[in-house]
């Protein structure tokens, strides 16, 4: 492929990050961008598959491929959604400061190979930092954008992806290279003035192998061991807003699974809701719309045969816990308004605004045993921020479709 000719860059220019020797330390280099990249690349891997899970749940009938046993498993999977997220925080920083000295080599283009490569490269770290960002406000419920969340963050998720794929497959013979190399290069810089290799890559070039390390510079092993332990105690001040048993470690994250009333968290109050008075209202029924359509009062649904299941409540920002729910079957509720087994459902609530004002239930959630319309919660009438006098609990379903304040059921 045809290169482009750039002349010597002019002394004047040669300073700064485009001096000769501007970068001294020799963990700069394949082997190290190679481990790092391996550890950046398992993250984002993890968060993007269990990305696709939530934004499947919430937006589709669930695909088979996404279980429905055991009741937690959507609890789990957001979890490590959040936490594998932020965890690439550390590592990408890192992989950063390890390659970016090839931001400076001359010539800035060297043939349009090269010019796609550093196209490609500049979508991954703007997609990756957009991710990473954009998901670090959103579970602390901060979104001071006029775009939407969730579709923004799916559709950005595989175009990074997709740029992470291409990068993977041209940097494949360095990455292979860097694995192959146990020693750090040992020269004093890495040139910026001219090349090593025709094809400028992100990486620096590999120099001749020697010693470990030089005096007073610091060794790979222990870049990769403060990486490591900052991965680590991110996850572990963080991981316990999901991970309950080790809530006392949870310094960092915006949720103590255990404040809330009645024990649980909640994201949206009633008074946010606007359902203060609906929700209290005594002239409130239960409307059941279906062939055979019903009303009931709270005292009617309170006679009507009870079951309890512990579920728990888990929420796109990562927290989650467990709660003893009581209340009615939903599958019971409708087969008394002679629903057919295969009808989806439609929940309406209180609330008259807002993304989860009315939301769609498919039938496999809506005919699972474990399914209640909620009246309780550890054995007390539910609160109103917790959805008074009514609301939905369902196994493996994201908090926002747990439908609070529930006026109305219909058959579709």
């Amino acid at each position: 492929m045809a290169r482009f000719e750039f002349p010597t860059p002019p002394s004047w220019l040669r300073r700064g990050p485009l001096r000769e020797g501007a970068f001294r330390s020799s963990l700069h280099d394949e082997r190290t961008a190679a481990l790092l990249g391996t550890a950046l690349g398992v993250a984002f891997a993890t968060a993007f598959l269990t990305g696709l899970i939530s934004h499947e749940l919430q937006l589709r009938h669930p695909p088979s491929w996404i279980p429905d046993r055991p009741v937690w498993i959507y609890r789990f999977t957001q979890g490590l959604h959040v936490a594998s997220g932020l965890a690439a925080v550390p590592l990408l920083l890192a992989k950063l400061w390890t390659v970016y000295p090839r931001l400076f080599t001359w010539p800035p283009l060297s043939s349009l190979r090269h010019g796609l490569e550093r196209l490609s490269i500049l979508v991954l770290v703007a997609g990756a930092v957009f991710q990473l960002v954009t998901g670090l406000l959103n579970v602390i419920q901060w979104y001071p954008w006029a775009f939407a969340f969730v579709p923004t963050h799916y559709q950005v998720a595989w175009i990074t992806v997709g740029a992470l794929i291409v990068h993977i497959a041209v940097k494949a013979p360095a990455i292979a290279r860097g694995y192959r190399r146990s020693a750090v290069p040992a020269a004093s810089t890495v040139s910026t003035a001219v090349p090593a290799e025709p094809a400028a890559s992100v990486v620096p070039a590999v120099q001749p192998e020697a010693a470990s390390t030089r005096p007073g510079t610091v060794s790979r092993r222990s870049l990769l061991t403060a990486t490591g332990a900052a991965v680590g105690v991110v996850t572990l001040t963080t991981v316990g807003q999901s991970v309950t048993s080790l809530r006392g470690l949870d310094l960092l994250a915006p949720r103590d699974p255990s404040v809330g009333p009645q024990g649980v968290p909640i994201n949206r109050t009633a008074a946010q809701a606007g359902v203060l008075t609906s929700a209290h209202d005594p002239a409130w029924r239960l409307e059941v719309a279906g062939p055979r359509p019903f009303r009931l009062s709270l005292a009617q649904l309170g006679a009507l045969p009870q079951c309890e299941a512990a579920l728990p409540i888990a929420c796109v920002e990562g927290w989650s816990v467990n709660g003893r729910w009581a209340g009615v079957r939903l599958r019971d509720l409708l087969d008394r308004a002679g629903a057919a087994p295969g009808a989806d459902i439609r929940i309406v609530s209180l609330e008259r605004s807002g993304f989860y004002a009315t939301t769609t239930m498919p039938r496999e959630y809506a005919r699972d045993p474990l399914t209640l319309l909620a009246l309780r919660l550890g054995g007390l009438p539910l609160s109103v921020d917790h959805g008074y006098p009514a609301r939905i609990i369902a196994p493996g379903r994201p908090g926002v479709l747990q439908t609070k304040w529930v006026q109305r059921i219909e058959v579709l």
